[in-house]
């Protein structure tokens, strides 16, 4: 951060201050140990020492992102895993995600701690017990953002016989935590890749700025398996499931045609609330918070291995720490808020919060109608 030290008198300023001890300029890595000093990255001691209130600010917006992940992805937890009526397969992928985003929580009072202490604690062991908690909660969430695009698609292009059964669903969600193991902990027993302290140095995360090939290779396979696989298959089961229910709107429009009557679908008049706009909204809703959580860990990684390094400070390193935690805190209310059997449990539960649902029986009569017709979401 540059300070002007020439107000006073001039260019003489600086080095009288220097003198008398009233400045002290430091880099970064100053206050790490000389035996712990193999741990900051040569291109970080490059940069001035981060201001304190800096921290400070930071610890501040870790504190309220971490209460809020708690309160938000336990409800969650808790609602979808205590209800009799949210015991289904597809329900156990949002709690997974929640399991992920919670373990992801994990790590806020770790960095609120560095933060106060302006370093790393635990050095190299906190360092590894950091990025491993963010790793493996990251790589996990990714897959499980892809599971239950691929579970959406799976029970609305085939509501009767497409749905995952327990089982299915059990072995998706095991999937989904084998992905994040390698790369969670291949940096972190050294075997493949490191972990090492990134921006302020209070986060750690997997090297990308050392200069061999090792490094530029581990980089770009995390970004592939991390990033881009997950995304491919986001966008593809999404993709399918539009072109699923577009067709599945125009065989109920030509068999309304052939029966002489406006709509098969009861309630509409709320025009604006067909399936086709709702999935649409929910999914690129899901596809923009996985966009904005990861996209800035993607361009930082890639940036630092393959690009122009003078685009990474220390503070635009911070950037994508702070998108993850955001997203993890809302990432479940996403697909829970939509359900109104969830709803329907939030207004019994905890009435303070002002979540108001229609009543069960009124729902299940209004769209009685439509039970035989119109594919089921309520689960999805």
């Amino acid at each position: 951060m540059a300070t002007n030290y020439t107000d006073d008198i001039g260019p003489v300023a600086y080095p009288l201050k220097m003198v008398s001890q009233e400045v002290v300029e430091h880099m970064l890595g100053w206050n790490i140990p000389e035996e712990h000093q193999d741990l900051v990255h040569e291109y970080w001691r490059n940069f001035p020492a981060v201001s304190k209130y800096w921290h400070f600010g930071l610890a501040c917006i870790y504190s309220i992102l971490m209460l809020t992940s708690l309160s938000g992805n336990g409800m969650v937890i808790w609602i979808f895993s205590t209800s009799k009526s949210l015991r289904s397969a597809s329900n156990m992928f949002v709690i997974n995600l929640a399991v992920f985003d919670l373990m992801m929580m994990l790590e806020m009072p770790m960095l609120i701690s560095n933060s106060f202490y302006q370093r790393p604690l635990g050095y190299q062991l906190g360092c590894d017990i950091y990025a491993v908690l963010g790793s493996l909660s990251g790589y996990g969430g990714a897959m499980a953002n892809a599971i239950i695009a691929f579970d959406r698609y799976k029970t609305i292009s085939s509501p009767l016989d497409g749905r995952l059964n327990r089982v299915q669903a059990s072995l998706l969600i095991l999937f989904s935590w084998l992905w994040a193991l390698p790369f969670t902990f291949l940096p972190a027993f050294k075997i493949w890749g490191r972990y090492m302290p990134e921006g302020f140095l209070t986060t750690c995360s997997f090297d990308y700025l050392t200069e061999d090939q090792d490094t530029k290779i581990f980089t770009i396979c995390v970004f592939i398996w991390s990033y881009l696989i997950p995304l491919m298959f986001i966008c593809f089961f999404y993709s399918k499931l539009f072109s699923a229910v577009r067709l599945h709107e125009r065989m109920l429009k030509e068999q309304a045609k052939k029966m002489n009557v406006k709509s098969l679908a009861a309630n509409k008049e709320d025009a604006g609330k067909s399936v086709e706009i709702r999935i649409a909204k929910v999914a690129f809703t899901i596809f923009f918070l996985f966009v904005c959580a990861w996209t800035p860990y993607a361009f930082v990684s890639i940036t630092g291995a393959f690009g122009d390094r003078s685009l990474l400070t220390p503070v635009t390193t911070m950037v994508p720490a702070v998108c993850a935690k955001i997203v993890s805190c809302i990432d479940p209310w996403v697909y829970a808020i939509n359900h109104p059997k969830y709803r329907a449990e939030l207004q019994k539960r905890v009435p303070w919060m002002g979540v108001r649902e229609a009543n069960s029986d009124t729902v299940s009569t209004s769209s009685g109608a439509t039970a035989q017709t119109q594919n089921p979401t309520a689960e999805a």
